[in-house]
């Protein structure tokens, strides 16, 4: 017995994905500079000037992470007809004796 070609309809719904971005890794980076200015007292310059370089990129890779989450939203349709796929109906019978 082959089974009977169905035909399946595709799926209504976009998927939109973020552009990418080099904001996250930089941010990380400034992160550890905020923190790694507490420890790092005499080397080449004070500790806390290496802290308020890395608070400012930090705050500045942030605003770019918003700004661009923010634009990528605006950019999405204002209203998507969500059709989802319908799952075609199978019959279960109890096995032959």
């Amino acid at each position: 017995m082959s089974p009977e070609p169905r035909h399946i309809p595709e799926p209504g719904e976009l998927v939109y994905r973020p552009r990418s971005s080099w904001a996250p890794a930089i941010l990380a980076f400034a992160l550890a500079l905020t923190v790694c200015g507490i420890f790092a007292e005499g080397f080449m310059v004070r500790g806390w000037i290496y802290s308020i370089i890395g608070g400012i990129v930090a705050l500045f890779a942030f605003r770019s992470i918003v700004r661009a989450a923010i634009a990528d939203y605006r950019g999405l349709p204002r209203k998507q007809h969500a059709r989802g796929a319908v799952l075609p109906v199978e019959q279960i019978s109890s096995p032959a004796p």
